[in-house]
């Protein structure tokens, strides 16, 4: 009788194991230290992560979505005054990036993406900008673990004098084709550590990394209520501290995370390699252009470009996208949607009046078509070969059924 393979779309009590009695040990410092909330853990690993980045300053925050709050607080950014700020963001990306812009009363404006590399598009940053009147700042996000060309949107900032914010949530450790790294070329880089993502914690978790330090004291106050000293607030700030357990782990996994970044890049190029030899091309080339295997996988990053794949998502017509996953389902192996209603669609986000179906074409393409499979380091080479089997079989199956498909697709 033949083992069913497994494949989840993440396994963390994989990468947990070998570590298991150093956090253990650490973990047992913190309880016998009774120091919980920021302390000498939490400013110890600041300092790494500032290091690593190549930052003056990192400033920790209790999750990547406060990272985002506390940037825009820090360049005083909407904070309820009634000037209509706007601010320009991706619409294909998590509820925090738009979500954060909107709680403190500005404007997120949304933009439309390079359907190549999934984020944002400069050409169309450029539009919007011109269009704005209370331009406030410009924030692009790292999707999926592939830094934008930060060299060209510093050039976009700095031509219409706002502030670069970067969303590097899914980033830490990429570089643009430039090889400068995330979260050390705009006025704040905002990560999360969110357990899923490549430096995952023990729950949630967030940091602010900064060359200005004036900024990154501003943002020290402002993640403790706007105090300093403890009881005089100068600014109204709000909760928000590392806690020194996840500092803790976090500051321990950070010793591998190189390794892990290693791990999922030799993955990306085994499903890179096997996925080609199927037919599949890559996302530089448009799924309507006739291809042996209707399936377009992550373009290969360019220049001094480091690409960390947060995830590895592959693109296939939107008729067969929802099929494949429940296929997936049903072979045991774990899939995400990243993500199935762009910002500028959702409910929440219908006083935009960009809710159109349309408006932002390649981000609702991107909706539709993308799936995001198993990538992380631990995978073995059995559990690789059985997702690109199982995806180029139902593909090449029901190929024929999407109009449209070239006849090299069926």
């Amino acid at each position: 009788m033949t083992t069913a393979i497994n494949v989840p779309l993440l396994d963390l009590k994989a990468q947990y194991a070998p570590m298991r009695e150093e956090i253990r040990r650490v973990l047992d410092e913190v309880c016998d230290a009774q120091y919980f909330v920021m302390g000498p853990k939490v400013t110890e690993f600041e300092k790494e992560i500032a290091a690593y980045t190549g930052a003056k300053h990192a400033i920790g925050c209790a999750s990547g979505t406060d990272a985002i709050l506390l940037a825009l607080m820090g360049l005083n950014i909407g904070c309820n005054k009634g000037r209509n700020d706007q601010v320009i963001c991706p619409s294909y990306t998590f509820f925090a990036t738009g979500g954060s812009i909107a709680r403190l009363g500005a404007t997120p404006v949304y933009v439309d993406i390079d359907p190549v590399t999934y984020n944002m598009c400069p050409d169309r940053v450029r539009e919007a900008a011109r269009k704005c009147d209370r331009l406030a700042a410009i924030m692009p996000v790292h999707l999926f673990g592939q830094c934008v060309d930060l060299a060209v949107y510093r050039e976009i900032a700095d031509e219409f004098g706002v502030p670069l914010i970067e969303d590097a949530a899914q980033a830490i450790g990429s570089k643009d084709p430039h090889g400068t790294m995330a979260g050390n070329a705009g006025a704040v880089g905002c990560f999360s550590f969110f357990p899923s993502k490549n430096l995952g914690g023990f729950g949630d978790g967030g940091i602010m990394t900064t060359n200005d330090s004036a900024l990154a004291e501003r943002l020290d106050m402002l993640r403790l209520h706007g105090s300093r000293p403890k009881y005089y607030h100068s600014m109204i700030g709000i909760n928000s501290r590392l806690d020194a357990l996840q500092a803790a782990v976090l500051s321990i996994k950070l010793r591998h995370l190189e390794a892990w970044h290693e791990g999922r890049a030799e993955n990306a190029a085994f499903y890179d390699r096997a996925f080609a030899e199927a037919g599949a091309l890559t996302s530089a080339t448009p799924l309507s252009e006739s291809s042996d295997l209707p399936l377009r996988t992550p373009a290969p990053a360019t220049g001094k470009a480091r690409h960390i794949y947060n995830q590895y998502a592959i693109r296939v017509p939107a008729e067969l996208r929802d099929g494949l996953r429940d296929h997936l389902k049903n072979q045991n192996i774990g899939t995400e949607i990243y993500y199935p209603v762009p910002l500028h669609m959702q409910k929440c986000f219908a006083y935009l009046g960009q809710g159109a179906p349309g408006t932002l074409p390649e981000s609702e393409s991107a909706a539709n078509e993308t799936i995001a499979i198993p990538i992380y380091p631990e995978l073995t080479d059995t559990q690789k070969q059985h997702v690109v089997d199982s995806t180029v079989s139902y593909l090449r199956t029901h190929a024929s059924k999407v109009a449209g498909v070239g006849a090299g697709s069926a």
